[in-house]
């Protein structure tokens, strides 16, 4: 089992008892409005979005890690490693993401948990390269793209919903 652990977090795979609390974080409108349209998702959508992210990690050995508070055991959200199919221009690059509930924002837990998942990208895995792609507005991501080393690589259009997006990338000797 693939685990990571942070001073304030533990990065680990998905538990049956993640689902309610990540269906609340995807069913916030302020949290989703960054995502895709902007649609929230239920119960039943997060739960198959979930069995996707389960099925990357079977497929590629990386994923999204659930994000747990280390001193209260709350699932914050998610953070870690995806396939970004959605902007094929981008591809092979691997994209790193995160998402947390409105609860957990503010305090540095996206850069703590984004930071650990870029270490076991370049590290771990040894992926020579990420990216990170933010919808423009994004101050948030865009600032935690900054503090992890990315650089802005270009601006582009959402092939499917038409709004402007920000690529920020790193490799392995920017990293280093």
């Amino acid at each position: 089992m693939t685990e990571i652990r942070t001073p304030r977090l533990i990065l680990r795979r998905w538990q049956e008892e993640d689902l309610a609390a990540m269906a609340e974080i995807n069913s916030d409108p302020e949290v989703m409005r960054w995502i895709d349209d902007g649609s929230v998702l239920d119960l039943d959508g997060t739960a198959e979005a979930i069995e996707r992210w389960e099925e990357e990690w079977d497929e590629e050995g990386f994923g999204l890690f659930a994000v747990e508070i280390q001193a209260s055991g709350e699932l914050a959200g998610f953070a870690g490693l995806s396939v970004p199919e959605f902007l094929p221009e981008v591809l092979p690059d691997v994209e790193i993401a995160w998402r947390l509930g409105r609860p957990f924002w503010g305090q540095g837990y996206a850069s703590e948990a984004a930071h650990a998942a870029l270490e076991f990208a370049l590290e771990d895995r040894g992926l020579d390269r990420v990216v990170s792609i933010a919808r423009l507005g994004n101050e948030a991501s865009e600032n935690v793209m900054r503090k992890l080393g990315m650089e802005l690589e270009r601006e582009t259009t959402h092939p499917e919903y038409g709004f402007p997006l920000r690529v920020y990338g790193i490799d392995l000797t920017q990293y280093a």
